[in-house]
């Protein structure tokens, strides 16, 4: 069987908002979810960081952790791990095998056809069930009321943070988009969220209050102190605990009480979680394509941040890190996303060159570039010196000739991971 054959055939996008597919496959394969014990979690930005950091503490307390998460940063087989460990695909292939016939009698019977999120969801739950996970970290793909993964009743919902993507599905406001973000809060559970903006705390906690969820707000101006920086970690007190991280920037600080929170919950309903699988945790856990260091001589960072949130993110962490590098970046930005704002806020720094690019191995319909000319003339409306325009791999090649005493970020799609590590390892095979 050809898995990316079978899986490119469905639609990538998303349709009406409905969970009718999702609670029909579960139906028919007799609830693998409700086998599961869940973390869900749901917000604009930092669902990956939050994911990759509690399974890593989970992992390190000796328990069997399923992970799903999207996008893929090189291989579908990513979106679904056992202890960090993706998918084999054989094992794809026997999932689909059972779960193809149900696909195609829906399709039959109904005008909306099945989505590959729809498909890929049904498959991590499945999955899961049959390998006796003590627990999954689920992550949202979109949104959260009417996302594919919300048909789980789980341990502890957790929303990260609300910020404006995906409006057009969402809404145009942050309460229409906390609203959907809300939605995985589920009856008598917990709930962890960091504290924002005043409408945006009312809809949480108002929501919570209906669902009679616990809620845990964390306030980080009140229980987060003493905040300090190396190369290497970044160190911090929360609630008088004494915590060291090896993810970059402030938000990452944000995260990692997020998980500490979580992982309070976890202790309090039996998980044995202890201080040094916490400690150990946070201070290894890996995260691909988030302000990761992909090489050396000169630097090159990649990071997939793709939103204004994100991009602030980005540049506040540049400067606690970089701030006196001489800078290149390299960016790409997909056509889903608000390429005139990313544009705008990256042009706020004035003295760093700038190579806008697109990427050749996401074009379809729903996921293609937004042309490097379209980036360029947007970019020029702000200055017209050091901006230039190229391939991604002239791009990367020329970056690493010419500005050998710079830092190269490579930013805007998590899309290009696959083909920026491609062109980097044949560069220094040569």
């Amino acid at each position: 069987m050809n898995i990316n054959e079978y899986l490119s055939s469905f639609f990538k996008g998303t349709k009406n908002p409905s969970l009718v597919a999702m609670n029909y496959f579960l139906y028919n394969l007799n609830h693998p979810e409700k086998d599961l014990k869940f973390v869900h979690i749901a917000g604009t930005n930092g669902k990956g960081s939050v994911a990759e950091m509690l399974s890593t503490v989970l992992e390190r307390a000796n328990y069997k952790v399923g992970e799903f998460m999207s996008p893929h940063i090189i291989t579908f087989n990513e979106r679904i791990r056992i202890n960090h460990k993706n998918i084999l695909d054989e094992e794809l292939e026997e999932l689909i095998k059972i779960i193809d016939p149900f696909v195609k009698k829906y399709n039959e019977t109904h005008e909306e056809k099945v989505t590959l999120f729809e498909v890929e969801t049904t498959m991590a739950l499945l999955y899961f069930a049959h390998k006796k996970c003590d627990i999954v970290v689920l992550e949202t793909g979109l949104g959260g009321l009417y996302d594919c993964t919300n048909v789980v009743s789980p341990l502890i919902s957790i929303i990260t943070s609300i910020g404006y993507d995906h409006m057009d599905l969402l809404g145009n406001t942050l309460e229409e988009i906390a609203t959907q973000k809300a939605g995985i809060i589920k009856e008598k559970t917990d709930t962890v969220f960091i504290k924002q903006e005043q409408n945006v705390n009312e809809i949480i906690i108002n929501t919570c209050k209906k669902k009679q969820s616990n809620l845990h707000l964390i306030d980080l101006k009140r229980d987060c102190k003493d905040q300090t920086f190396n190369g290497e970690y970044q160190h911090f007190k929360y609630k008088d605990e004494n915590v060291t991280i090896n993810l970059k920037g402030n938000k990452q600080i944000g995260n990692a009480c997020i998980v500490l929170e979580a992982i309070k919950i976890l202790q309090n309903k039996g998980y044995n979680i202890s201080k040094e699988s916490i400690e150990q945790g946070l201070k290894t856990v890996v995260h691909k394509a988030r302000f990761e260091v992909i090489s050396t001589n000169p630097t090159i960072i990649f990071d997939g941040g793709h939103n204004e949130a994100a991009i602030q993110n980005l540049k506040n962490t540049i400067k606690q890190h970089y701030l006196t590098s001489k800078k290149v970046y390299i960016v790409s930005i997909l056509k889903t996303k608000d390429y005139k704002t990313v544009i705008k806020e990256l042009m706020e720094d004035k003295d760093s060159i700038f190579i806008f690019t697109d990427g050749t191995k996401v074009q379809d319909e729903v996921r293609c570039y937004v042309k490097k000319e379209d980036l360029y003339i947007e970019a020029s409306k702000y200055r017209k010196e050091n901006i230039k325009m190229a391939s991604l791999e002239d791009a990367i090649n020329e970056s690493k000739k010419k500005y050998k005493d710079a830092v190269i970020f490579i930013i805007g799609s998590f899309y290009t991971y696959s083909e920026v590590i491609e062109i980097i390892n044949k560069g220094e095979n040569h």
